[in-house]
């Protein structure tokens, strides 16, 4: 199954679970009621704060709108993985690992330039996020609280509040674990 039809079920099996409607989802998301509609259908490509947006909305990790992990070994690349889109050059993001059935984990690989900062809105409540610097140097957390950090250098902080990341570097690679309590 291709990454489309799979982020095309999860979104329909999410909403119906929520028992929510395909026009309260799209408000509550705030886009169109079409183009959730043909993103259930499994035309688009929707970009990565398109589905952070509907994630929110349902108030489910962002991994739930990927297929569950299997539990056998799996290898991924450098130049692999599931990559998402974004709406900006100056960012890129791989799923490395989905979270389980029984498990409230995501693990992500990110890539940033100098120049852009991301900032994100608040995860579900009880999120929390786990950042290990690869390479290059960060500016990354909450508001109140980002710290510049750097390679083998690791900084958790809540989710659950808005927070942001900003490469200090010409490029920096994080790998970004996301926990929830939920």
């Amino acid at each position: 199954m291709n990454p489309t039809d799979l982020i095309a079920n999860a979104i329909r099996r999410e909403r119906e679970q929520s028992g929510i409607s395909l026009s309260a989802l799209a408000a509550k998301a705030n886009l169109a009621k079409s183009t959730l509609s043909q993103l259930e259908a499994g035309k688009g490509n929707p970009s990565i704060e398109t589905l952070w947006a509907i994630a929110s909305a349902l108030e489910i990790p962002f991994s739930f709108l990927f297929e569950s992990a299997s539990s056998h070994s799996q290898l991924i690349r450098a130049d692999e993985g599931v990559k998402l889109n974004s709406d900006s050059s100056d960012f890129s993001t791989v799923l490395l690992s989905k979270c389980p059935p029984a498990c409230r984990r995501d693990l992500y690989r990110l890539t940033l330039r100098r120049g852009s900062i991301r900032n994100a809105e608040p995860h579900p409540r009880g999120t929390v996020e786990h950042i290990i610097v690869i390479s290059g140097s960060v500016r990354l957390g909450p508001a109140a609280g980002t710290a510049d950090i750097g390679p083998g250098d690791y900084y958790r902080y809540p989710g659950d509040r808005s927070h942001s990341y900003e490469a200090l570097s010409e490029n920096a690679v994080i790998l970004l674990a996301m926990e929830s309590a939920r």
